[in-house]
C-alpha cells in the first residue's frame, strides 16, 4: 500500500457502534498507516436519501469526525473532510450519468431489495424510491474516481459498489481515452467476519443490539452484562466458537488472552458472569484514552470544523483537475 492511495466514506446516520469500528473503522486505519494517501469523506450527501432533520445530519457528521480524529487518524498523511464540501463531486457524477447504462443502476443491491420489498407488499414497485437512492452508485463512483484511488476498503457485502464503479471508469475510457481512470481495487479485511451485538444477531442499528463506541464507562459495562448466552452453569464446558463474549473478546484482547479465555470456556473454568467481567476490561482499557480524546472533541467542535475544513481544502484541487480532464475530453 506504500505507493497507493486509499479512499473510504462514512455515512452520518447514527452514532457508530462497536460493530462499525471492528469492521470498518479499524480496518480503515491499518490500512492508512501504509498507503501513500489517504481520504477519508464523510458521506453526508449519500445521508440525504434518509436523513431528513439537518441537526442531526450535523451531529453524526462531527461524531464520526471525531472518532477518526480520537482513534488516531494520521492527519499529516490523511484528509478527513465533508463530502458536501466538494462541489466538483456532484458535477463528476452528472458527466459519468452519461456513460453509466441505466441497466447497471437496475441491479444494485439496495435497490433491488426495495423494489423486491414493495412488489411483496403490494404496492407501486418504486414506491419511496428517490432518484437519490437509484443512482447512489453513480455518486459513489465520483467519490472514488475524484482523487483517482486506487484501492477502496470494504465489506465483503460491499464489494458490489467497487464492480460498478470500475465498470463505470472502464466505459468512460472505452468511450474517452484509456488509462483516464484508474479501476479502483477492493480491499477487503478477511480477519473481521460479523460482529455480534447484544442479542447474538449481527450487530446493527436496525435490530437495536449496539453498543456505541464511546459511549460512557458505566453504559458500557451495563451494556456488556446484557449480552446474551445460553443457560450453561459456571462449571460446564461451553462452546467458545459459538459465543457472542468470545467473539468480542478476540477483537479486544491479545492473543494470549484469547486463547486463555477459550481454554476456559472449553474446560468449563468460567462462568458467564465472569466473562462478561472480563470482556469490560480489556474492552475498556483499548478504549479509555480514545474515550476521553472523543469527548473533549464533541465540547470544542471548533476543532472538528478547522480539521474538516482543512481536508476540504485540500481535496478540492484534486477533484478540480478530475473535472476538468472530463470536461476537457467530454466538451473540449
Amino acid at each position: 500500500m506504500k505507493d497507493k492511495i486509499l479512499l473510504t466514506g462514512v455515512k452520518p446516520t447514527g452514532t457508530p457502534h462497536l460493530g462499525n469500528l471492528i469492521g470498518a473503522i479499524d480496518p480503515i486505519l491499518n490500512f492508512s498507516k501504509t498507503a501513500q494517501k489517504t481520504f477519508v469523506f464523510i458521506a453526508d450527501l449519500h445521508a440525504l436519501n434518509f436523513v431528513r432533520n439537518k441537526e442531526n445530519l450535523k451531529r453524526d457528521t462531527y461524531e464520526i469526525a471525531a472518532i477518526f480524529m480520537a482513534l488516531g487518524l494520521d492527519l499529516e498523511k490523511s484528509v478527513l473532510f465533508r463530502q458536501s464540501d466538494i462541489p466538483q463531486v456532484p458535477q463528476i457524477a452528472s458527466l459519468l450519468m452519461n456513460v453509466t447504462p441505466k441497466g447497471l443502476m437496475n441491479r444494485a443491491h439496495s435497490y433491488k431489495a426495495l423494489v423486491e420489498k414493495n412488489t411483496s407488499a403490494g404496492v407501486d414497485p418504486d414506491d419511496g424510491i428517490n432518484m437519490g437512492l437509484y443512482t447512489y452508485p453513480i455518486l459513489m463512483a465520483a467519490d472514488i474516481l475524484a482523487y483517482q484511488a486506487d484501492a477502496v476498503p470494504v465489506g465483503k457485502d460491499q464489494k458490489q459498489h467497487l464492480e460498478f464503479t470500475r465498470d463505470i471508469a472502464g466505459s468512460f475510457n472505452h468511450l474517452y481515452g484509456k488509462d483516464l481512470f484508474k479501476l479502483p481495487m477492493p480491499l477487503i479485511s478477511e480477519e473481521t467476519g460479523i460482529i455480534p451485538g447484544l442479542d447474538g444477531r449481527k450487530m446493527s442499528k436496525s435490530y437495536q443490539n449496539v453498543i456505541p463506541i464511546f459511549c460512557d464507562e458505566k453504559t458500557l459495562q451495563k451494556s456488556i452484562m446484557k449480552i446474551k448466552t445460553d443457560c450453561k452453569l459456571p462449571n460446564e464446558p461451553k462452546d467458545p466458537d459459538s459465543s457472542t463474549l468470545i467473539q468480542l473478546y478476540t477483537c479486544f484482547a491479545t492473543a494470549e488472552q484469547t486463547r486463555q479465555m477459550r481454554h476456559l470456556f472449553e474446560t468449563g473454568g468460567i462462568g458467564y458472569g465472569d466473562a462478561k467481567k472480563m470482556l469490560f476490561d480489556v474492552m475498556n482499557q483499548k478504549l479509555t484514552s480514545p474515550r476521553e480524546k472523543y469527548t473533549d472533541l464533541i465540547h470544542h467542535p471548533a476543532q472538528i470544523d478547522a480539521v474538516l475544513e482543512e481536508g476540504a481544502r485540500k481535496a478540492r484541487p484534486i477533484a478540480q483537475q478530475t473535472l476538468e480532464m472530463m470536461r476537457r475530453v467530454m466538451i473540449g
